[in-house]
């Protein structure tokens, strides 16, 4: 059975988490699109307290969150009990992150990363 990954984002991260949802797919992991499925405004923590609340109760052991600079996502996730939300911009830091932090809820500046 593929491990799930929840998945959110806001209106400002929508395009890039659809490419990651296909992505995760590929690879193999069944990927939970907890939205946002549009480009109209919508409030980040709904989505950010959606995918941390499943890191948090272990329905999930990570998890991905985008927004424009990631920094929202963060706060929110944050908050969880056990939730390590880390914004990453790139390969070094996501690695980092994972070998220092052990950040479980990878995070992403929609806005200033490439898919």
């Amino acid at each position: 059975m593929p491990e799930v990954i929840p998945i959110g984002a806001d209106h400002a991260g929508v395009d890039l988490k659809a490419r990651l949802v296909h992505e995760l797919r590929s690879l193999g992991y069944e990927p939970l699109d907890l939205g946002t499925t549009g480009t109209a405004s919508v409030d980040y923590p709904d989505f950010a307290h959606a995918v941390a609340g499943r890191v948090e109760r272990n329905d999930a052991r990570r998890g991905v969150l985008l927004c424009g600079t990631g920094l929202g996502m963060s706060y929110a996730a944050n908050r969880h009990s056990g939730v390590r939300g880390a914004v990453v911009w790139n390969d070094d830091i996501a690695r980092l992150s994972r070998q220092h932090n052990d950040a479980n809820i990878l995070i992403l500046p929609a806005r200033f990363v490439s898919a």
